[in-house]
């Protein structure tokens, strides 16, 4: 049986719940996989970092408010030495996206797998801003860069064209990706004001304190980014992406639509023509012949259309943290070469 020594490079509400389902899952890995895993390294930027090659205690890693109480080397100075000291063969990253450059991750990412390490990450901001980079890297490490949990948490969408869809070509993609604007629009559907149904998703946690990145469409013009950088193999940047957020409906622009039967969606779309792609994301009213039409609260769905397959439809139920450490948990299996 094979031990595999894991680090963790953020450990907020994603890293410590992949930490958790991977305690959960580790009879079946022996099982099924003949393998098993110790986490030797946790960096985080607020609660510091722990060192310990045989092993960092796992309950008191998710109890810790200092992780440095847990080291047994001197705590690290920054997180390329921690990659360096943590002997890591698989680097989980989680740290707040940056829309705008992918920063600090792109650069943690790439001294992962300069180092022969695989790197796993849940953040979407590298896919689009150094997905070919980061891609060539590990292939001339040996490595793998995986990303499944960046878009639509660990729905298989990127694993599905890479895996099961060879030689298919993708022509346009459309669907609700930010979950946070469909609860919005959800609960002011059921008589919420625009401001009470914001402060109803900050209450549940799916809406940051400043929730502006979501309001104004940037969280979803990244998504369907890095949806067209990978599955399209066309480069593109949020900025590059049409973007209109949901901030100008009114109470009376949602009565209208329920009117005709219809309701808003913040759609995210993208469609290939000849050499180019474009891009769109922008509240759209939509009907029940859509497939958007019954994605309600946090629910996402996206349409692809291929030139073999037509219309595949991908649909994620109401996601939580789970959802998202499962998709990075399966890319470690993926990594390893274990299915």
């Amino acid at each position: 049986m094979h031990t595999y020594r894991l680090g963790f490079i953020g450990f907020g509400n994603v890293g410590k719940t992949l930490l958790a389902l991977l305690e959960s899952r580790r009879a079946l890995l022996e099982q099924r996989y003949d393998m098993t895993f110790v986490t030797t390294g946790i960096s985080t930027l607020r609660h510091g970092s722990a060192v310990d090659l045989d092993g960092i205690d796992p309950a008191k890693a998710l109890a810790a408010g200092n992780l440095g109480e847990l080291s047994a080397f001197s705590i690290p100075q920054d997180v390329f030495e921690f990659i360096r000291l943590s002997q890591a063969d698989v680097i989980f990253e989680s740290t707040p996206v940056d829309y705008f450059s992918g920063q600090p991750a792109v650069d943690y990412l790439k001294a992962a797998l300069s180092a022969g390490k695989h790197a796993i990450t849940a953040n979407k901001g590298p896919v689009v801003h150094a997905y070919r980079e980061l891609k060539t890297l590990a292939a001339e490490n040996g490595v793998s860069f995986f990303f499944e949990s960046a878009v639509m948490d660990g729905a298989p969408i990127f694993s599905l064209f890479r895996e099961t869809l060879p030689a298919a070509r993708l022509d346009s993609i459309q669907g609700v990706l930010n979950s946070t604007t469909n609860m919005i629009l959800t609960r002011m559907e059921h008589g919420d004001s625009f401001e009470r149904a914001v402060a109803y998703c900050q209450e549940i946690g799916i809406a940051e304190t400043n929730p502006r990145g979501d309001i104004d469409g940037w969280d979803a013009a990244v998504k369907i980014a890095a949806l067209v950088t990978v599955l399209m193999e066309f480069p593109l940047l949020p900025r590059d992406v049409n973007r209109q957020g949901i901030a100008l409906l009114a109470p009376a622009d949602i009565e209208m639509a329920k009117s005709q039967g219809k309701r808003w969606k913040l759609v995210c779309s993208a469609h290939r023509s000849g050499e180019n792609v474009t891009a769109r994301v922008a509240p759209e009213m939509v009907g029940m012949e859509s497939h958007m039409f019954h994605a309600e609260g946090t629910t996402s769905i996206v349409r692809f259309e291929t030139d073999v397959l037509g219309a595949l439809t991908i649909i994620e139920k109401d996601p939580g943290r789970e959802t998202t450490a499962y998709g990075m948990l399966a890319d470690m299996l993926r990594a390893l070469h274990r299915i």
